[in-house]
């Protein structure tokens, strides 16, 4: 018998001053009409990753607290940013965000569903659903697969972010690149222009077709 487990239904990444840089959907599987479809359209899930920058702000802001000594050496109102924050909030039954900053202020977003795949009782995951992009998937042990339709843990999503974080480096290496350019001069203002590398775009979307829980490299 088919178990549903987790998926990644999108990919964000927001730039340093929280404008819109870049974003991919994936499709979700649909236990009632055996297809695969997003669970939301492009505007929602660009709300629901705005959603998660005042999530982001309070955390940063409990961690420079954390760190600010008796002393008062540190200042509260300057965050230190601590560069994983896991689970930033659960959506609904199926969809949950999980988010990682960098220490420049970039964020990395992931939109996981909790039943947007199904695997097989071998721990593979059925081709005929999946689409070719996911072969990766195969990589990871059944145990690790089968887990996942039943708890997911923030660790699971480690592999992801530090892939998505790769990919950005290697985008920031790109001498045509100025990142000036997609920073807005005011903070919060939506303007700044937006990742359009397709290289950078292709990488994002075998990220999310190739992970699943237990996989532990990307």
């Amino acid at each position: 018998m088919a178990t549903a487990i987790p998926s990644i239904a999108c990919l964000g990444v927001i730039g340093r001053n929280n404008n819109p840089l870049h974003i991919t959907i994936f499709p979700s599987y649909d236990a009632t009409t055996n297809t695969r479809a997003p669970l939301r359209t492009p505007l929602q899930f660009s709300l629901l990753l705005s959603s998660t920058l005042d999530v982001f702000e309070t955390r940063a802001r409990r961690g420079g607290t954390a760190q600010s000594g008796p002393a008062g050496g540190a200042s509260a109102s300057a965050p230190i940013l601590t560069g994983d924050f896991g689970l930033l909030h659960a959506v609904d039954e199926r969809l949950a965000a999980y988010g990682f900053e960098t220490n420049t202020g970039v964020k990395f977003v992931a939109v996981v569903d909790m039943r947007g795949r199904i695997s097989l009782p071998s721990g593979g995951v059925n081709a005929s659903i999946s689409g070719a992009g996911e072969k990766g998937v195969a990589g990871a042990s059944a145990g690790a697969v089968i887990r996942g339709g039943i708890g997911l843990r923030e660790t699971d999503l480690r592999v992801v972010f530090r892939a998505m974080q790769t990919a950005y480096v290697r985008l920031l290496q790109n001498p045509f690149y100025d990142p000036d350019e997609h920073a807005p001069l005011v903070p919060a203002s939506g303007g700044g222009k937006r990742i359009t590398s397709r290289k950078f775009a292709e990488e994002m979307r075998r990220i999310g077709e190739s992970w699943a829980p237990g996989v532990t490299s990307l």
